[in-house]
């Protein structure tokens, strides 16, 4: 009986797919944008890592994988961003979707899988864009995971990106910025408490807030500075 070979999948194309796409956007970043990227030598070079940074513009994702550049970054990313058919894109490069918001168990346990198999993932504690480009309210998310698999924090912090929403600034090569702090250790635990999960969402945003200049951080209250669900992008901040 002849045996049959299983069809291949989006993840035997995806690191080729990420590692091509990474390496040539760095090259277009020198090209196009005054780009400066400070702390690489903090990058843990193995085990469960979680990289977090404030969110200003859908390009984040990319740039700040440029940026990490020694290992390969799964994204969590909304579930809109993979309709059909420009959906494939972040499945080759190795995304995963997750329902903002909402409690999703299998993001949740496709990201702890990724972490306890030694990989690195990417979140925005966030949970959305920023509209006015200051930092946002955190969500309880990122601190779960971390709790829940023991992974290593790498906090980052992106500056610039906000200029994106006008195309025609590239005419003006706009100044990216990233920032990648010290590695953050966590403690696993099995259940984590709801006090344990506030303190660790602090910890990773204060260490988020620390990395960015004054003119991004404005206090927030409630849902001040981020993007709501089902709303439009706001205006560029001051500093576009």
């Amino acid at each position: 009986m002849q045996l049959k070979m299983p069809r291949p999948g989006w993840h035997h194309f995806a690191p080729a797919f990420y590692w091509a796409c990474t390496y040539l956007l760095r090259g277009a970043l020198w090209l196009v944008v005054r780009w400066e990227v400070v702390g690489r030598e903090h990058v843990p070079r193995e085990g469960g890592l979680i990289v977090v940074s404030n969110h200003l513009n859908n390009a984040d994702p990319p740039i700040v994988g440029a940026a990490i550049a020694k290992r390969r970054i799964r994204w969590m990313a909304k579930v809109e961003l993979f309709r059909y058919p420009f959906g494939i894109i972040p499945r080759l490069w190795g995304a995963f979707p997750v329902r903002r918001f909402d409690a999703d168990l299998g993001a949740m346990l496709t990201a702890e899988r990724i972490l306890r198999q030694g990989g690195v993932l990417g979140m925005f504690p966030e949970g959305t864009r920023s509209r006015t480009g200051y930092l946002g309210k955190p969500h309880p998310g990122t601190a779960v995971i971390a709790l829940r698999t023991g992974a290593t924090v790498l906090p980052c912090a992106v500056t610039g990106t906000e200029k994106l929403r006008n195309p025609l600034v590239l005419l003006r090569r706009p100044r990216f910025r990233v920032v990648i702090g010290e590695p953050m250790q966590v403690e696993r635990v099995k259940r984590p408490t709801e006090e344990q999960v506030g303190e660790l969402t602090e910890r990773i945003f204060g260490a988020i807030r620390a990395l960015l200049p004054p003119e991004y951080v404005g206090p927030y209250t409630g849902s001040e500075g981020s993007e709501q669900p089902g709303e439009p992008d706001g205006r560029d901040s001051p500093r576009a």
